[in-house]
């Protein structure tokens, strides 16, 4: 009879312990953006919500706006870094294949020998990675994670775009997931429509783009480096018509109702459908509802932990109150879990 394989001890329950986010420093008002799009600062707020975003300088990188959020997380968790068995962190935007940010990040924070590795799920990468880090620690394979999302998509930005200059912005947010007392992350609720992979999309992948600046070269001309291209038509119809189900699916599967949310914090792409799904799915006006957009813009691995530090920050929601993520974009995919919310540093 062949050996027996072990197993590692299931964990009955994960929780979010702590949460960190870094903005960056510089601010950029619609009014700097306007002219070279042709646009208005009150065209901008009516399409999108957003009054102000916030670009990354050259020193503000995908690593360094994940370390210096990922130090708050640990701190408002009260972990050290030793005590991180894995960090799973969700980009769009890191520029280079390997190795993964998860693992520079990991060593920048002084851990040794940590499992690490990048989740590229668009806008929805936070949740598809706080999905995997609760099962992590459920299965017993990690006590701690460190879930990442951030982006630097300002590096990808055609700013004459006039579809989305106005739109994408840059940010980092972490959490620390751990075991807890009861239950504080709710079974994951996700998919994804390869089918609409146009409705956003890198405008061209690095094999074209080396062939172009391969044949630039040879004729003495010059080429444009991948851009971000969106159908906001497209995404808006798609996100106001399927995401209800998607919501819905997160809330039954943790066995809570609209009416019991403390807090609703969907990804922040668009406050229009923001105020749609809560229109749809009838969140009571009791729920605090995350409007992050406004003054950060749409950070997309980044925008939940960013929009729930908003919230907390700002008084309208407490760590442990009931709250309802929602991540979608880019896939198109979408994730979303019901949770505690955690704590912030002080």
């Amino acid at each position: 009879m062949p050996a027996e394989i072990a197993t590692a001890a299931p964990v009955a329950h994960a929780a979010l312990l702590g949460l960190g986010v870094y903005r960056p420093r510089r601010v950029v008002p619609n009014a700097e953006i306007i002219d070279k799009i042709d646009s208005s600062d009150e065209w901008i707020r009516t399409r999108s919500g957003i009054a102000a975003r916030g670009w990354a300088d050259a020193d503000e990188t995908i690593v360094g706006m994940s370390v210096a959020a990922s130090k708050d997380a640990l701190a408002a968790a009260g972990i050290t870094a030793e005590q991180i068995d894995a960090v799973v962190l969700a980009t769009s935007s890191q520029m280079v294949l390997g190795p993964s940010a998860g693992a520079v990040v990991a060593t920048e924070l002084g851990m040794h020998d940590t499992a690490a590795f990048d989740v590229s799920a668009g806008c929805a990468g936070f949740c598809y990675a706080l999905g995997n880090a609760a099962s992590l620690i459920r299965a017993g394979q990690a006590r701690h994670v460190l879930v990442i999302g951030v982006e630097r998509l300002s590096d990808l930005l055609d700013t004459s775009d006039r579809t989305c200059a106005f739109i994408f912005a840059d940010g980092a947010g972490a959490v620390v997931v751990g075991p807890g007392e009861t239950e504080g992350v709710g079974p994951v609720a996700w998919g994804s429509d390869g089918s609409q992979t146009d409705a956003i999309k890198q405008d061209k992948d690095f094999q074209q783009y080396f062939a172009e600046v391969a044949a630039a070269e040879a004729a003495g001309g010059s080429t444009v480096r991948p851009y971000i291209r969106m159908n906001g038509t497209a995404v808006f119809r798609w996100a106001v018509t399927f995401l209800e189900k998607a919501c819905r699916d997160a809330l039954d599967k943790a066995g809570i109702k609209a009416e019991d949310l403390d807090a609703f914090v969907p990804h922040q792409a668009n406050i229009r459908i923001t105020e749609a799904l809560v229109r749809t799915l009838g969140i009571p006006e009791t729920v605090a509802v995350a409007r992050d957009i406004v003054e950060t813009g749409n950070t997309s691995a980044a925008s939940i932990p960013m929009a729930m530090e908003q919230l907390l920050r700002s008084g309208e929601s407490k760590p442990g109150d009931t709250a309802l993520l929602l991540g979608f974009g880019a896939g198109l995919a979408y994730a979303g879990q019901v949770v505690r919310l955690p704590a912030l540093s002080s």
